[in-house]
């Protein structure tokens, strides 16, 4: 396979995927209530449970399917992701109570996994001294789907309504898995000792441990913020077009990341992805003091632009060191298990950051941030193993 070749088809896949997926974010309580519940308190309830629901399954699901994908080929798994999630989430537009749509988003977690797959293919086919580039630039992909997604899902719901989003969305899905099963070719050869079992391969992977923990606290660090970041924004901005500064407060780190995730994954491919996680993690650590000390919206815009920045070197470096570091044979279940560790941090995050904002206000949530940051960085300083010896291009 052309590496150069399968990251632009990824990339349009991963951007399908991405905007599919957050098309619905914006209105699900909105949905929750029309499914018939009414109390303010309760649809907060349910709303947190079934956005979460997903990453539960998914954290238990991830490294069987890398198990599998190491022993069948990932070209299968990114079509089972693809279509499988397709269909469930267009059901999801079906439902009739909050029981089935919890149901259908515990049931999508155990399909999940198409980003980590692609990332997984398209490492297992770049040349080493390109892997942080090419990583990188395909997570520019998931990025400006996360972007765009909630954008066009506001204005959809207002249009064509909520049940017909799903089944757009379900739509995206399918055609990203449509896409793989055409235009991407893989030649899969199972290495030796693809039979190994469980235990021997977590053995292997022990090495590993390191990444997959900085991965969860990496999660756990953005996602923090995240799902308050607009109630913060509140706080600072009175004017007539709050839901649009809203809006724009939380997509600035996303923008930012657009620049920062393939130009600190080349700064990778050069002086080592080690180096790379300990300088983003510190950097983004020191862009949550404006935040926190923000006392105009404009000093928030700036501060998330600047996170961003940061914020897109830490996962394309997480990701090339599990190619680097991974036997070949268990390439595949590794990056499943970093996968299940970033979903962990996903499910994390947003409890750590509403539980410190709820118990000791809004601004502490960005102090706490800064730590599991810097924590994380101390990790990664200490793990030397996982300094990787940048190969030199060869002409």
């Amino acid at each position: 396979m052309n590496w150069k070749r399968t990251l632009i088809i990824l990339w349009v896949t991963n951007f399908l995927v991405t905007a599919g997926m957050s098309l619905v974010i914006p209105f699900l309580p909105l949905y929750i209530e029309k499914l018939g519940v009414h109390q303010l308190q309760d649809i907060e309830r349910w709303s947190g449970l079934v956005f979460s629901a997903q990453f539960v399954t998914s954290v238990i699901c991830q490294p069987i399917w890398g198990r599998f994908a190491d022993k069948h080929g990932r070209k299968i798994m990114l079509l089972r992701a693809g279509l499988g999630m397709g269909v469930v989430t267009a059901l999801m537009g079906a439902v009739v109570n909050v029981w089935q749509l919890l149901f259908l988003r515990l049931f999508n977690g155990i399909f999940s996994g198409f980003i980590s797959m692609s990332v997984s293919l398209q490492a297992s086919i770049t040349p080493n001294e390109n892997s942080g580039q090419a990583l990188g630039m395909l997570q520019t992909g998931a990025i400006a789907g996360n972007l765009i997604g909630p954008l066009i899902g506001g204005v959809l719901a207002e249009t064509i309504g909520f049940r017909s989003v799903f089944f757009l969305t379900g739509g995206f899905l399918i055609a990203a898995g449509i896409i793989v099963l055409i235009f991407v070719h893989e030649n899969h050869q199972p290495r030796m000792h693809t039979n190994t079992n469980q235990k021997s391969a977590l053995i292997q992977l022990k090495s590993l441990l390191p990444v997959f923990i900085a991965s969860t606290f990496t999660q756990v660090g953005m996602m923090s913020i995240e799902p308050i970041v607009s109630i913060y924004a509140e706080t600072l901005y009175s004017g007539a077009h709050l839901a649009l500064i809203a809006g724009l407060v939380v997509a600035m780190s996303g923008i930012a990341n657009l620049i920062g995730a393939p130009t600190l994954g080349r700064l990778g491919d050069n002086i080592g992805q080690r180096k790379v996680l300990i300088i983003a993690l510190c950097s983004a650590a020191c862009m949550y003091f404006p935040q926190a000390l923000a006392t105009n919206i404009g000093v928030l815009l700036i501060g998330r632009f600047l996170l961003g920045l940061f914020i897109g070197g830490m996962i394309p470096s997480l990701n090339v060191l599990v190619k680097k570091k991974a036997p070949q044979e268990l390439q595949a279940t590794a990056f499943g298990f970093n996968s299940a560790s970033t979903f962990l941090g996903n499910l994390i995050g947003p409890l750590v950051g509403s539980t410190v904002a709820a118990t000791y206000g809004i601004k502490n949530v960005f102090y706490v941030t800064m730590v599991i940051l810097l924590v994380n960085a101390v990790m990664i300083y200490f793990n030397r193993n996982l300094d990787v010896q940048p190969r030199t291009v060869t002409g």
